[in-house]
């Protein structure tokens, strides 16, 4: 009630000017956008609630500068890109003007704290710095290695092989996001939550960042002010202050019971901080959520429209199948997944088409012009958009809506074989790029390779709801809406 009382109380001054309402198009797009005194957008993103990213898609990718403005309301004005120029323009060129600015910083404080996610300057420098030598050990990735052999080979086969033997359907989404979370939780400190074992327990931590996570995403959404809501302590911000103390009791408990340890492992990322020398419990519990945040959600994402794809595309499993069997006769259980060349193009056609951030933003710091002629204003959002950079002709061709592992690959004349070829960051900007680019991309791709050649190698996993399944992007992130429902078969 109180809540409802304060969307009244801050709308009934505008009720006077709604004149308009959009009609839904075949697509479900609302069109066209219209732009109000005071309210701006405020119409059109309402009624494209449900489908935020394609809609935004649709605006850049009718500009003739794949550059756009989206006003919001109270005379917010916000920048819209899916043109590579501007992308390396915020991401590198002046990348000191563009950073996370106040809004996104005090949106995801409460959840993530002073993280590598939620700082810029000296601050993020540090950060970056410190993490930087970690990831780039052999031993992590050795470390990487065995985590992710374990939690396949031990947990999620087995699953898979059980579903086949009974012919039941499971939620795959729900699977890879439990593989991704007991892995991530290993690699970040040295905790296994087993929320990916026969009986699909239930994780009060789990569930906690979940919450978390949708709570602190929709405060960029919600019309009510989610700092007064914050303030009352009531309805979503309520939610968020309780699963945001039960993550950070849990992450502090963890901490506290390494320190305790006599001998420490410099195995996980939390004790190798531990043993570098840094102590501080916030700095250490922040880094711990962030690394989570960065671990889970991408990478169950990214495997779960990778599977779809792969359903609507025989061909495609057929040339993965043959890839793995290659590197099994060459006498290696697929240790060296770089070898992977076919299965590693297929994995970067499917985030060109469904990148696990869909879009990202940046705050300008100073009154700027952006490579296409944009004015940019100080304290001007500037976002763009991954997901509308895979669907630019001009950089993907006419067949862009097609899923062709082939654009990526070439024909070597040196060796007679076919090499990975990498696009233009800034032009394929799934992992970001430039100073802020992702520390974790080749872990990620590792996991998805070990991931896929376990899975493929020896399952076809089919769709429950048909061939003529057509799943639906959630707006708050890159999930699947419903779950993704399949049925798993033994490869013959």
């Amino acid at each position: 009630m109180l809540e409802s009382l304060l969307i009244l109380s801050i709308f009934l001054p505008l009720l006077f000017i709604i004149i308009f309402k959009p009609f839904q198009t075949k697509t479900g797009i609302k069109s066209p956008p219209k732009s109000y005194p005071f309210i701006g957008h405020y119409f059109s993103i309402r009624a494209n609630g449900n489908h935020l990213v394609e809609w935004v898609t649709k605006l850049v990718l009718n500009s003739p500068t794949l550059t756009t403005y989206i006003h919001r309301p109270f005379g917010q004005k916000r920048v819209i890109t899916a043109n590579p120029s501007v992308v390396k323009h915020i991401l590198k060129t002046n990348f000191l003007t563009y950073q996370k600015g106040d809004v996104f910083r005090a949106s995801f404080h409460d959840f993530i704290g002073d993280g590598i996610f939620n700082v810029s300057g000296d601050e993020w420098k540090f950060i970056r710095q410190l993490s930087s030598h970690e990831f780039n050990t052999n031993s992590l990735r050795h470390f990487v290695e065995d985590v992710v052999d374990i939690e396949l080979n031990e947990r999620l086969i087995p699953i898979l092989a059980n579903a086949a033997a009974n012919n039941t359907i499971i939620d795959l989404q729900d699977i890879l996001q439990r593989f991704s979370f007991d892995s991530i939780c290993k690699i970040s400190f040295g905790y296994d939550p087993k929320y990916l074992i026969p009986s699909l327990p239930q994780s009060k931590f789990a569930i906690a960042f979940d919450d978390a996570l949708r709570t602190t995403t929709e405060r960029f959404h919600n019309i009510t002010p989610w700092k007064l809501k914050r303030f009352l302590n009531i309805g979503s911000e309520k939610r968020l202050k309780e699963a945001v103390s039960e993550i950070r009791q849990f992450s502090k408990k963890v901490l506290n019971q390494k320190k305790q340890e006599s001998s420490i492992q410099t195995v996980d990322l939390l004790s190798r901080f531990l043993c570098s020398g840094h102590t501080d419990e916030n700095f250490l519990t922040d880094m711990v959520i962030n690394t989570i945040l960065a671990g889970r959600e991408t990478t169950s994402a990214s495997l779960t429209w990778y599977f779809w794809l792969l359903s609507k595309n025989p061909l495609v499993i057929s040339e993965i199948v043959r890839e793995i069997n290659e590197v099994k006769s060459d006498a290696r259980v697929y240790d060296e997944v770089k070898d992977m060349v076919y299965t590693h193009a297929s994995l970067c056609e499917s985030l060109r088409l469904y990148p696990p951030v869909p879009v990202d933003s940046k705050t300008a710091l100073a009154d700027d012009i952006l490579p296409d002629g944009t004015a940019v204003k100080k304290g001007m959002v500037v976002t763009y958009s991954p997901y509308a950079m895979g669907r630019v002709e001009e950089a993907w061709g006419p067949d862009w809506m097609d899923f062709r592992p082939e654009r990526w690959l070439k024909n070597d004349e040196t060796t007679k074989k076919v090499r990975f070829v990498p696009k233009d960051p800034y032009t394929y900007s799934v992992f970001q790029a430039g100073p802020r680019i992702c520390l974790g991309k080749d872990m990620a791709f590792l996991q998805m390779k070990r991931l896929v050649a376990g899975v493929i190698g020896r399952f076809d996993i089919i769709p429950a709801t048909g061939d003529d399944f057509e799943p639906v992007m959630t707006t708050l992130t890159s999930k699947m809406k419903g779950g993704f429902p399949v049925k798993i078969m033994e490869r013959r």
